[in-house]
């Protein structure tokens, strides 16, 4: 399955001391995504090959409040990408199989 949004970065709020930002998949392609994938891995994380821009991971999206998933924008992906917090992205997801 391949998904493609548009999305803000924002960063975890829950810890003052906090350098984790995230971008919130569409609830409407967070269903989706329950529906196909299946598979859960710790904390519910779906695997994903992830891209934005130029730049592709392997990484997991994680449920959130609100039915949808979020996923994790490390360090070196925001900063070869030039990603500010409040930024608004386009995302391209691979969900995988396991």
């Amino acid at each position: 399955m391949i998904v493609d949004f548009e999305g803000d970065v924002f960063r975890w709020e829950a810890r003052s001391d906090s350098d984790w930002y995230f971008v919130a998949v569409p609830p409407e392609l967070s269903e989706e995504i329950r529906e196909v994938q299946t598979f859960r891995r710790g904390f519910g994380g779906v695997r994903v090959d992830a891209t934005i821009g130029a730049t592709t991971w392997r990484t997991s999206i994680f449920p959130q409040a609100g039915d949808m998933y979020v996923l994790p924008l490390k360090r070196a992906v925001r900063e070869a990408e030039g990603i500010d917090p409040g930024a608004i992205v386009r995302v391209g997801l691979f969900v995988l199989d396991a």
